[in-house]
């Protein structure tokens, strides 16, 4: 029996079936949730924000960045910067509240991860402060050198990112010695669990040996390759970093970790 052919839907586009209307409803009203929430417009306004600086960083190779298309991208991804940084003002409290629910950590977790993440953690609680007095030093509200405050908050930044990498490495370390150690005995479900967890980490270093390389491109110059970076590249590397955060907080919220 010839099969019935696929009934148009009238005032649908034939590319549009319900299923994809649906499934097209789906991710606005996901998309819509993640704004709504603080941190997800956070990852939307730094996607946004690196992604203007590569765009504009980028035309700004074959025409002059002080004029045109150029410059006004690169003005959006400064304004965008900025607005996180105010933003950022109010992170203290939830910083603190996250230090203080880890502690040291879980008694049956790597002793060396749980180091390392109270490192980190020591290392983000003290970052926001010293970007505070750099914002108000900016902004003429204390009276203080601004640059040599944003020098300490982008080394603990730059800090926190390397913690971070050791941490995920180590992570990664353990992961791949449990799976070879339990290939046989554990269940393909345990198996895949264990896998999306050593992509999760392989992810998480991606994305923070990135934003280390921006960070130290922030540094006074001097160190590594402090301040040679183009803009495309830091926009580029920050595109990078942001993208790979919205997708681990899309796995996150589609498991339902929190």
């Amino acid at each position: 029996m010839a099969t019935a052919p696929h009934r148009h839907v009238p005032g649908l586009p034939r590319a549009l079936r319900p299923g994809s209307v649906a499934m097209a409803a789906g991710g606005l009203c996901g998309l819509v949730a993640a704004l709504e929430s603080y941190r997800g417009r956070d990852r939307a306004v730094r996607a946004l924000c690196y992604g203007c600086q590569l765009a504009g960083g980028a035309l700004g190779r074959w025409q002059s960045p002080a004029a045109g298309l150029p410059r006004s991208l690169l003005a959006v991804s400064a304004q965008l910067s900025h607005c996180r940084t105010v933003l950022r003002l109010f992170d203290d409290l939830a910083m603190l509240s996250y230090s203080r629910g880890y502690g040291l950590g879980p008694e049956d977790e790597d002793v060396l991860v749980r180091g390392l993440s109270v490192l980190c953690n020591v290392a983000d609680q003290l970052y926001y402060p010293c970007e505070h007095v750099a914002w108000a030093a900016d902004t003429g509200i204390i009276r203080t050198s601004s640059s040599k405050w944003w020098d300490v908050s982008t080394r603990l930044w730059g800090l926190s990112l390397l913690l971070g990498i050791l941490r995920s490495l180590r992570i990664l370390f353990r992961l791949r010695k449990q799976l070879r150690e339990q290939k046989r005995a554990s269940s393909p479900q345990d198996q895949k669990k264990m896998k999306a967890r050593v992509k999760s980490e392989v992810l998480s270093i991606v994305s923070n040996v990135a934003d280390l390389a921006n960070a130290i491109h922030w540094l006074p110059p001097g160190f590594l390759w402090a301040g040679q970076f183009p803009p495309w590249l830091v926009g580029l590397l920050g595109t990078i970093s942001s993208l790979i955060g919205i997708y681990q907080a899309s796995r996150e919220g589609s498991s339902g970790a929190v």
